[in-house]
């Protein structure tokens, strides 16, 4: 890598609620407020001449349809929105997707994956933690307290701030090329945050957009969950950040579904992946002692773990637990709380 080589944000703040910026000709950067964390979702408006392709579109609230509403009227010039692109399925990319097909016949394109979960997980509404959730939970090592706290509250569910997705969709694919805001653009699949994460790589000038796959200053969230525990999304985020960084160029800008758009895209390509081998490296030496996943956030992810980022925190040591117990290289029995005790092998 280039001793010189760093990441640089041409605009060093956001746009305000409701307004816009213009980061290419036809190419609007409107930010929306999240009720979470991580408290902003970045979508992106294409100029189609009589109308625009959003790119992601927030969660569905009272507060987000009044604040579209204002955003349609102002810096979308009263056109209508004749397409939604989704990047992948998390709830704060796909929210208003229904709500723009009900309100203008948009079509939604999405790659498969990502089109067959939000439709599954908009319609499956649990009004108490599953047993697989809360054995989930058990095995992870979540504290008590926590523990005892979740088993009794409704789960969060999509359905919750996702407008219903009609039937009907355009398929995305690796090595598709679409056109939008009058651009060509390659369709390139991510993975390990979301599984077929949609990345658009412009061949008329320097845009990506990247949704959660390339992110400033912060990691997408990998995680294992209870629908499939066993899962290694790391081995598949790993092998994301090989394929896409032969395309990067250091003058590409950027549109990232959170924070800021960058350049100095190779480097941060080398980071995201550079920045899981290390927390790999430092698990391994932990694991020369038997560890559950919980025993592992102060080494993963060097911050306080409140009950907010707890539920993140678990399902991402779990990801890289699963990533060395399927390359060999840990062993794991269960503890009498059922909780799993990981160590590796021959320590």
């Amino acid at each position: 890598m280039d001793g010189g080589a760093h990441i640089r944000h041409p605009w060093a703040e956001p746009p305000a609620q409701g307004e816009a910026t213009e980061v290419a000709p036809g190419v609007l950067w409107l930010r929306l407020p999240l009720p979470m964390v991580l408290d902003h979702v970045n979508v992106y408006a294409l100029d189609e001449g009589d109308s625009w392709t959003l790119v992601d579109t927030g969660i569905h609230s009272k507060r987000s349809v009044a604040l579209w509403e204002s955003i349609l009227a102002g810096p979308l010039q009263g056109k209508p929105v004749s397409r939604v692109i989704l990047t992948h399925h998390h709830p704060d990319h796909i929210g208003m997707a229904g709500w723009f097909m009900e309100r203008f016949g948009a079509d939604l394109w999405a790659s498969r994956t990502s089109w067959l979960l939000a439709r599954l997980l908009i319609l499956d509404v649990e009004e108490r933690p599953t047993p697989q959730a809360l054995a989930f939970s058990r095995a992870g090592g979540m504290d008590p307290e926590i523990y005892e706290h979740r088993r009794h509250e409704r789960p969060y569910n999509f359905a919750d701030i996702c407008a219903p997705i009609p039937v009907g969709y355009t398929k995305m694919q690796e090595g598709d090329v679409i056109r939008a805001g009058g651009r060509d653009w390659d369709v390139r699949m991510g993975g390990g945050h979301a599984p077929e994460h949609v990345t658009l790589w412009s061949r008329d000038d320097n845009l990506v957009i990247a949704g959660d796959q390339i992110l400033p200053g912060i990691s997408p969230n990998i995680g294992v969950y209870p629908t499939e525990p066993l899962a290694d999304p790391l081995s598949d985020w790993l092998a994301a950040c090989d394929r896409l960084a032969v395309h990067a160029r250091d003058d590409h800008l950027v549109l990232p579904g959170h924070k800021l758009p960058f350049s100095g895209l190779p480097l941060r390509m080398a980071q995201l992946s550079g920045n899981h081998h290390a927390a790999l490296d430092r698990l391994r030496a932990f694991l020369k002692e038997p560890h559950t996943a919980a025993d592992c956030f102060a080494l993963l992810f060097k911050r306080r773990i409140d009950r907010g980022t707890y539920g993140l925190a678990l399902v991402e040591a779990v990801a890289h637990l699963n990533h060395l117990l399927h390359a060999g290289e840990v062993t794991r029995w269960r503890r009498d709380d059922e909780a799993w005790l990981w160590q590796i092998k021959d320590a």
